[in-house]
């Protein structure tokens, strides 16, 4: 994949397919790794989430993770969970992130067992059927029904704090290391990410204060996404500001994004817009089309943009996918940041 940045059409955007594979950590000699419990004087630890209270007794030697992030940071943990759900969208046709993928066999051990997220509703007995010790779940779609039943077999779960979909990436990270014993590694993984977004925004002070809205086109509906939503909390760690417009439009259909009428896109007022698309094409039809033009930052050319769906997965932050798409990221909103100045 071409890691260079490249112009597309007319429109000052800032493209890139990631090189993926670059992502690949370094190797360690990870032999009992794949099994290694945490700390047991960290246990009992308690977590209180939108289903109730969760308490493990003892450190867990079978992990299964569901939803976003979790997986990335068990194994940035240096444990290879028993059963992970599914990458639907970017993760290939072995349904696993390349990130991820690359971290399972740095650790070896063996393979998880793939839990089908393709409709993002869990199997409870497909889970079940791993043995898991603890179901971490802290960012995902987890429903009410799905937490009591995997609860009801005697497994305890980390659910989403507040709301599905909604907990902040550096919680999923912390609250991974909690429940295995290893809150100190984990919080040593998050100081180093933060290290990292912080570097980024100091180096490019442009950043701050820019307005920015996430947004992507699907089949005649568009989308923005909000404030809460990780992809758009990390913008705002490297300085951006979400325009306020993007609040402003929101419905209140979702916890982590919203849909805007056509006759609406003239009031998204961003300085910056950031989108993902599957294809070059789509992207030019994003760039080039009456409706997204009516979005002044799209007029102007100051627009950010992954194509690939590999790409489009890797830009939610995890504690693996951060190190992988960071610098390219920021040298897009760099471009993008300049257009939308000058």
């Amino acid at each position: 994949m071409n890691r260079t940045l490249r112009p597309i059409a007319a429109a000052a955007v800032a493209v890139t397919a990631l090189a993926l594979s670059a992502c690949a950590p370094a190797t360690t000699d990870t032999s009992d790794a794949a099994a290694a419990p945490g700390d047991a004087a960290s246990f009992p630890v308690t977590f209180e989430h939108m289903y109730g209270t969760t308490t493990i007794e003892e450190a867990p030697t079978r992990v299964a993770t569901w939803g976003w992030g979790v997986t990335d940071a068990v194994l940035a943990l240096d444990i290879v969970p028993v059963a992970m759900a599914s990458m639907d969208y970017g993760g290939g046709e072995d349904r696993i992130a390349p990130w991820v993928s690359d971290k399972i066999e740095e650790l070896g051990g063996e393979a998880p067992v793939i839990l089908d997220n393709a409709t993002y509703e869990l199997s409870v007995e497909a889970l079940l059927a791993t043995d898991p010790d603890v179901f971490i779940a802290s960012y995902s779609g987890l429903t009410q029904e799905e937490y009591d039943a995997v609860t009801a077999a005697g497994v305890p779960v980390v659910a989403p704090e507040e709301a599905i979909w909604s907990t902040p990436w550096r919680d999923v990270i912390t609250d991974t290391g909690k429940a295995l014993g290893l809150e100190a590694d984990a919080n040593e993984i998050l100081a180093d990410l933060d290290q990292q977004v912080a570097d980024q925004a100091a180096e490019h002070p442009e950043f701050e204060g820019t307005t920015i809205a996430y947004a992507s086109e699907d089949v005649d509906t568009f989308y923005l996404l909000l404030e809460n939503d990780p992809r758009v909390e990390l913008l705002t760690d490297l300085g951006f500001t979400s325009a306020p417009s993007v609040a402003e439009l929101a419905t209140g259909e979702s916890t982590f994004s919203t849909t805007v009428s056509s006759e609406n896109l003239d009031k998204i007022d961003a300085d910056v817009v950031f989108t993902q698309t599957e294809t070059e094409e789509q992207l030019q039809t994003f760039l080039t089309s009456d409706r997204t033009k009516l979005i002044p930052a799209v007029s102007k050319g100051a627009v950010a943009a992954l194509v690939g769906e590999e790409n489009g997965a890797a830009i939610s932050p995890t504690a693996l996918s951060t190190p992988c798409c960071l610098p390219m990221r920021v040298e897009q909103l760099a471009t993008a940041t300049e257009v939308a100045k000058s």
